[in-house]
């Protein structure tokens, strides 16, 4: 048994090389084909900007210190966004398992928040909270909390009623049916929510530097367009690219601790 069980643990191994390969190889194509077009002027350069020209602006702008500093205020704004949004929507889902009632008066509510567009209510963010760090946040938080407590809140229900009528045999508690059933059944689509919020809270934040900052990579995206320096935009862009999927990794990370923990492989 244990054999074929490191067996099947090469192979899989294997499979993610070869996934992870073919991946950078994709990752290569894209770059050359940016580089080309942009050398041989099919595309134009003063628009495009093109690899090459963003790795020298990214040395350049390391060497004189004002890159990190702009990297890391969005970096540290979309952490606390994503934490903050993730717990705020699985704490409001517990409450609404908890209250039948307050489920069914939140519904609607829940529904037309999640319709409707977060962006458009960043002014309002603005004047309530001020043009600062807050605003920003709230603005992450904003547009990931309803979604995760909408999917939480559903994952909640789906959970097999068999398991919550054993339990109420034995006359648990609803925090111990909690504890117990509802949470860990869900926690694979909770990872899904992390791995969704990750992608929600850059955006949110971003869109609040496009807003209200000074300081950034949104910052650094608005002030390019605005000088027409697009090589600026790209290489901000490319730099979120770079943190968001640092972030997302680690979520996988966390995924494969919490399945392991929780006895899902």
């Amino acid at each position: 048994m244990n054999k074929l069980h490191e067996e099947y643990r090469r192979m899989r191994q294997k499979e993610r090389r070869i996934i992870y390969f073919y991946q950078f190889l994709v990752l290569l194509f894209i770059l050359g084909l940016w580089e080309v077009t942009t050398h041989f002027r099919f595309v134009d350069p003063l628009i495009f900007s093109s690899p090459s020209t963003v790795t020298t602006l990214f040395i350049s702008k390391l060497q004189d210190g004002t890159l990190l500093p702009h990297a890391w205020v969005t970096l540290l704004e979309t952490i606390i966004s994503f934490l903050l949004g993730t717990i705020l929507g699985t704490v409001t889902a517990i409450f609404l398992w908890s209250s039948r009632t307050a489920a069914q008066i939140a519904e609607p509510y829940l529904v037309v928040l999640n319709a409707m567009p977060k962006v458009a209510i960043g002014p309002i963010i603005l004047v309530l909270f001020g043009p600062n760090t807050l605003a920003i946040i709230m603005m992450g938080i904003l547009i990931s909390v309803v979604v995760s407590t909408i999917v939480i809140f559903s994952a909640f229900q789906r959970v097999d009623e068999h398991y919550i009528k054993v339990m109420q045999l034995f006359h648990a508690s609803k925090a111990q049916i909690f504890r117990h059933v509802i949470f860990p059944a869900s926690i694979p689509t909770i990872i899904s929510t992390l791995k969704v919020n990750v992608g929600l809270a850059w955006v949110g934040v971003i869109v609040g530097e496009f807003l209200v900052s000074s300081k950034g990579l949104g910052y650094l995206i608005i002030s390019g367009f605005q000088i027409f320096n697009f090589n600026v935009v790209f290489l901000a862009l490319s730099i979120i690219l770079v943190l968001a999927t640092f972030m997302y990794k680690a979520v996988e990370l966390l995924e494969k601790w919490l399945l392991k923990k929780f006895n899902f492989q």
